[in-house]
């Protein structure tokens, strides 16, 4: 599962509309607007979406009052986000009752699963695009502007979009999203990505290296790539030699040593020894695994159909620690899976504690309709025994985060500006190559956004680092 975004989960914003550019209002004769939810594939996708609509003169608009074409890219992941978006949909059904030609879509994970509630029982939506049809709204809204239901939630074995540029939405010029690879053959039993995704296949390693070179070109220091499982990535060009994830990541961080590389997921199952070798030798990738744990305990983790015990994942743990001292772990964890006791608890907290990690994503299990989980178990676990575990896995990781953070007084980091402090317009923020948020102040400086700075950490909270730039 790819991990979710700062933008959206956090419990922050559930949502975030994008306008890709300052635009003349009277430019287009029709405008867009896209609101995302999910993890960070969706919001890549979106920059897809806004690519296709520009191609076909629309314009992106930031008030979906004002839109001729309202689009919500969705998530399945958990029930909270499907329950967001069918509020959406009911306020923008009161908009549609006041402009009638108002188109409204459904794009993503929930529109390959739901299709048919969404046109037929509910009536929210006239136009219905899953995640490897983005090609044809163009056509969907031509058929959703003569009366009929623009639908195409076909899943692709070949579709990567590898040709279109992204139109880099609401972007701080700094950070992009590269996709590398779409699907997912982990048939994890919990999850509905196989389902609404479709199966893995990788993108062309030259296309991805000329965006990440385009990227670089026009101001960007950083790239994360994208895929579901981004240790699976695996390209064989015609007639030429296989293209690994290890030696894509290596031929990105050779672009430039300005050009920050990062990436997001990996499947303990499948990250090498040579990928953590690659990023110990590059001081461009960042020092940052994200490596979802799920469960700590056996058991729980054959029913999730996740391929690894307990002591397997410690021992890989130990591994990316052996290789790289310096790297910074995450998870995601999930608390009351189905038939899970005590013991199987304690376990998930005991193996947090051996990972140590820096930040995780946790949640209680949301049983899905259609996963391997929820048409072979029951889902038994009582909601105020999930919420209290989850509680429990919450304060560890607080604590855990708090203690990763101190351990960092004293240090200096080069840090990558990203934008001013949220707080104070007097701070920059920026991230290290742990991923860590850093605050500090401006200072007489002519720094800017792109730049990289050394900065000392001084104190800290459970979240961010907080320090002093010093010179060089």
């Amino acid at each position: 599962m790819l991990e979710l975004t700062e933008k959206v989960i956090d419990e922050g914003r559930q949502g975030e509309a994008y306008a890709p550019f300052a635009q003349d209002p009277n430019t287009f004769k029709r405008r867009f607007y896209i609101e995302s939810y999910g993890c960070q594939m969706n919001f890549s996708d979106s920059e897809i979406v806004a690519s296709i609509l520009s191609e076909q003169g629309f314009g992106a608009t930031r008030n979906f009052e004002e839109a001729d074409l309202i689009l919500l890219n969705t998530c399945s992941i958990r029930e909270k986000a499907e329950q967001t978006v069918r509020k959406r949909l009911t306020e923008f059904r009161k908009l549609k009752q006041q402009r009638p030609a108002t188109l409204v879509g459904v794009l993503g994970c929930m529109a390959e699963r739901l299709k048919s509630k969404f046109l037929e029982e509910e009536k929210l939506v006239d136009i219905v695009v899953g995640p490897d049809a983005y090609r044809t709204l163009p056509q969907l809204i031509e058929e959703a502007d003569g009366g009929q239901k623009g639908v195409n939630v076909l899943l692709s074995r070949e579709e990567t979009y590898a040709d279109i540029a992204p139109v880099r939405l609401n972007s701080n010029g700094i950070t992009a999203f590269v996709s590398i690879m779409r699907g997912c053959n982990n048939m994890c039993s919990f999850c509905v990505v196989p389902f609404t995704r479709g199966r893995e296949r990788s993108r062309d390693h030259v296309s991805i290296l000329n965006e990440c070179r385009e990227l670089l070109r026009n101001g960007y220091r950083e790239v994360t790539l994208l895929g579901q499982n981004v240790d699976s990535y695996y390209y064989t060009p015609d007639g030429g030699t296989p293209v690994t994830f290890a030696m894509l990541l290596e031929e990105v961080a050779l672009l430039s040593p300005e050009l920050r590389v990062r990436f997001s997921t990996s499947h303990p199952k499948d990250i090498t020894d040579e990928v953590v070798h690659t990023m110990a030798k590059y001081e461009n990738i960042c020092k940052y695994i994200h490596l979802p744990l799920q469960s700590g305990s056996t058991r729980v983790l054959q029913l999730m159909n996740r391929t690894y015990t307990r002591e397997w994942y410690a021992a890989k743990v130990d591994r990316i620690r052996a290789i790289m001292p310096d790297c910074a772990l995450s998870s995601d964890v999930i608390a009351g899976f189905c038939t899970e006791t005590e013991e199987d608890h304690q376990d998930t907290l005991s193996m947090m504690e051996h990972a140590q990690y820096a930040m995780s994503y946790m949640f209680f299990y949301s049983e899905r309709p259609g996963t391997l989980a929820q048409r072979r178990y029951k889902d038994d676990i009582p909601e105020d025994v999930k919420k209290r575990r989850l509680k429990e896995i919450v304060e560890l990781q607080n604590r855990l985060s708090l203690e990763h953070n101190r351990k960092d007084i004293g240090r200096t980091f080069n840090v990558l500006i990203e934008a001013p402090s949220k707080r104070s317009e007097a701070d920059w923020m920026g991230r290290n190559s742990q991923n860590k948020v850093v605050v500090f102040p401006k200072g007489n400086g002519n720094h800017k956004p792109g730049d990289y700075v050394q900065v000392r950490v001084l104190e800290c909270t459970q979240a961010t680092l907080l320090g002093e730039m010093v010179a060089s």
